[in-house]
């Protein structure tokens, strides 16, 4: 009898009719023999809604009022569904965050799992039920609850088929699977069959938005093969798995596209050792992850020191930057919310030379001015203007064939 998990995006979820439809699912993949553990995130924009909620009753409310808030979203989605199988005849019972033993640090908003208890759903499993989770969310060793960043239903899916060595961890969407661009912006996207976890881990934490980062982290760390599949038809999806070799084959995987970034500035910086650290420290200490980092040459003694992090950082980082801007004498601080980021990912990188080359000369063609870039093993990535994403990415795509 295999351990499954399967999680449930906010689309597959959107409304009664769509839960329902879900519990058919489920009690169809229970009656197969299979032991089920099912992840929800909130219903549709419930999360957006909720934040919005917030905003309109407070102009600054604390983080982890925060994460009381959200959390309450796929915990409505966890009681539904439940009522839905039993509806269906089918035993099951529904668990909070909490009530699973999801232990995670005290970073509100972005915590990071530290432990997950398995004594309560091997029990519930053991006993026949099928266990629905309230993704996104644990708590802390002061009991708080946190909730683990956009997307964190994922991780919570993964990390628990990671304790209870499950056999896969499914992942419904409301698309069939990964493509090799997003296919609302590029008409001729195609789904990939296979991608491995490091082509993953890239695609996703350079915008696409199919899954978390952190979700394939877990994966790769822990050896589980993912599978991204559409809840809407039962056509196959996508496998997420250790690399084969005839992924070396493929030079360029996917095309990426974030619009989920702003870059900051912070001008004229006394150019000596320890600069860097004090504006990084800081970043760290305000729990603001950075992403691209640029430094000028240095004239006269100062230098600019360019670097992005995500949109909804964006306010934090300036005040923050502001207080380091005045410490160090630098002239000031500017920037700029319209950037994007678009990129190249491929294992098939590593041993195929002229990718940059022919990236440049794409994005120069199409009159694409280049603001950033940065590079890895397997991807290169580079900042335009954000009226000039979607033309990158049609671009990108045509140039390395990928519509093939």
């Amino acid at each position: 009898m295999a351990i499954i998990v399967q999680k449930y995006g906010g689309t597959s979820v959107a409304d009664p009719d769509r839960i329902k439809d879900i519990a058919r699912r489920i009690a169809k993949a229970k009656a197969a023999g299979d032991d089920l553990v099912v992840v929800v995130s909130a219903m549709g924009n419930t999360t957006d809604n909720l934040i919005a909620l917030a905003g309109r009753v407070s102009g600054n409310p604390s983080d982890r009022d925060l994460d009381m808030l959200m959390s309450t979203g796929e915990q409505v989605t966890a009681a539904l569904l439940t009522m839905a199988l039993h509806d269906l005849g089918v035993e099951a019972v529904s668990l909070t965050g909490t009530q699973v033993g999801i232990i995670t640090d005290s970073a509100h908003r972005e915590a990071k799992i530290l432990e997950i208890s398995t004594e309560k759903i091997t029990d519930y499993l053991k006993r026949g039920h099928v266990i629905v989770v309230a993704g996104f969310q644990g708590m802390d060793n002061s009991h708080n609850i946190t909730t683990l960043g956009r997307g964190g239903s994922d991780t919570t899916a993964v990390a628990l088929a990671a304790v209870l060595k499950a056999d896969v961890c499914k992942i419904y969407k409301d698309v069939e699977g990964i493509y090799t661009a997003d296919p609302r912006i590029v008409s001729g996207a195609r789904k990939i069959d296979r991608v491995n976890y490091d082509e993953m881990l890239e695609m996703a934490s350079l915008g696409a938005q199919v899954l978390q980062s952190r979700a394939v982290e877990f994966a790769k760390k822990y050896g589980i093969t993912l599978e991204v599949l559409s809840s809407f038809t039962d056509a196959p999806g996508t496998l997420v798995c250790e690399e084969v070799d005839e992924m070396e084959d493929m030079v360029i995987r996917g095309v990426t596209v974030d619009c989920g970034e702003a870059k900051l500035t912070i001008q004229r910086v006394p150019d000596r050792p320890g600069i860097a650290a004090t504006i990084f420290g800081a970043m760290a200490d305000g729990n603001i992850n950075v992403d691209m980092i640029i430094q000028n040459v240095s004239e006269d003694g100062f230098t600019d020191v360019s670097f992005t992090v995500s949109r909804d950082d964006f306010k934090k980082a300036v005040r923050v930057l502001e207080k380091v801007s005045s410490m160090m004498g630098a002239k000031g601080v500017s920037s700029d919310e319209k950037i994007a980021k678009v990129s190249v990912v491929g294992v098939g990188m590593r041993s195929h030379k002229g990718v940059a080359s022919k990236m440049f000369n794409a994005l120069a063609h199409e009159k694409i001015n280049i603001e950033m870039i940065s590079t890895s093993e397997i991807k290169i990535s580079c900042v335009v203007d954000a009226s000039d994403a979607d033309r990158a990415a049609r671009a990108l795509h045509k140039a390395f064939e990928l519509d093939r």
